[in-house]
């Protein structure tokens, strides 16, 4: 019996990729609650990033999936892990710093969504670097490095680290235009 055959359980093959999904949710939706559950505190967060999880995979070629299911759904929960964990880092930092704003000051909580969602989209954008490169454009864009102060400090030639600047431009630009 196949890997996608067993994990579909004792009915037949279904014949359409709606029954194919259903089967899929049916016997894997508790095991990826479970798994998740043991790397979030809160139950209801669990189920959420599950549900998020099969949307993703109704996205997906589910012939891909059915070939090992624990496999795609683990990957595919993972990165929707991750980027829970990244939004609520960036909503508590970003919740840090609006404390330091004088009441008058403070954003409305319209204006603090469309922060906090410009804030995930450069994130992501970044996280598009690699880590070396993300390191010398922050430090170029957000600490105002120069180059010299830059190569010194992570003990690179200035050379790479102008490259590595203007790879971080043109990453940034090509992001923008989509």
């Amino acid at each position: 019996m196949s890997s996608s055959a067993s994990s579909l359980g004792p009915a037949a093959t279904p014949a359409t990729p709606s029954a194919d999904l259903h089967n899929l949710y049916r016997d894997n939706h508790v095991w990826l609650v479970a798994l998740l559950r043991r790397r979030l505190p809160d139950a209801s967060q669990a189920q959420d990033l599950a549900h998020d999880t099969f949307e993703r995979i109704m996205r997906a070629d589910l012939a891909q999936v059915l070939k090992a299911p624990r496999a795609y759904l683990t990957t595919v929960a993972r990165n929707v892990l991750l980027n829970h964990v990244r939004h609520e880092r960036i909503v508590h930092a970003y919740q840090e710093s609006l404390q330091s704003l004088p009441e008058p000051l403070a954003p409305s909580p319209e204006e603090q969504l469309v922060a906090v969602q410009a804030l995930e989209q450069a994130c992501a954008v970044l996280d598009g670097l690699p880590a070396r490169t993300r390191l010398i454009f922050l430090m170029s864009q957000l600490e105002g490095m120069t180059s010299p102060a830059i190569a010194e400090e992570l003990k690179l030639s200035v050379n790479v680290v102008k490259k590595a600047v203007a790879q971080g431009i043109k990453h940034c630009y090509f992001a923008m235009l989509g």
